[in-house]
């Protein structure tokens, strides 16, 4: 149990196979400006491919009211070249922005990588998102460079995106 700022007590826990329903059901009552920044639309063909590859993810999903209301995963790189470093993110439904629950997600989920004996964890966002930079920075990841205009907005405009990693065996 992680209790929110709110008041607020949530489960994080490792993603299942089972919660497949779950997470569709989280992404579809998100809000468009809470996935403003994301890879939307999320369907139950993309969770499903998600869950499929679970094998190579650290993930956690974090509960309320037996409601999934946040999402995050490491995959983990597949090749021998890239052994060690994973590829981050983060969803939290919007009725739980502000309240702790990303910290107590990105907490939990880093301490597994480093059992995991990960060396790296790499991740892309967009340079507009102050919310989740802060939260990364807050983490201790790196800002490692920017893609000029590589995302295309809701908004009909091209943004810039943030590469950031953080070295977990220093």
């Amino acid at each position: 149990m992680w209790k929110l700022k709110d008041g607020r007590e949530v489960i994080v826990r490792p993603l299942m196979v089972e919660d497949k329903d779950g997470l569709f059901q989280m992404f579809s009552s998100m809000s468009d400006k809470a996935l403003e920044w994301s890879m939307a639309p999320y369907t139950i063909e993309v969770i499903q491919r998600w869950i499929s590859n679970i094998e190579n993810l650290i993930a956690l999903v974090a509960e309320w009211n037996n409601k999934i209301v946040g999402y995050t995963s490491i995959y983990k790189f597949r090749h021998p070249r890239r052994r060690g470093v994973g590829d981050q993110l983060i969803y939290l439904h919007q009725d739980f922005h502000n309240v702790g629950l990303g910290t107590a997600m990105m907490e939990k989920l880093l301490q597994l990588a480093q059992k995991e004996g990960m060396h790296k964890i790499e991740l892309y966002v967009v340079a507009d998102n102050k919310a989740a930079i802060h939260l990364y920075k807050k983490f201790g990841f790196k800002i490692e460079g920017v893609g000029k205009d590589s995302f295309f907005g809701s908004n009909g405009k091209y943004h810039d995106m943030v590469k950031m990693g953080l070295l977990l065996d220093q």
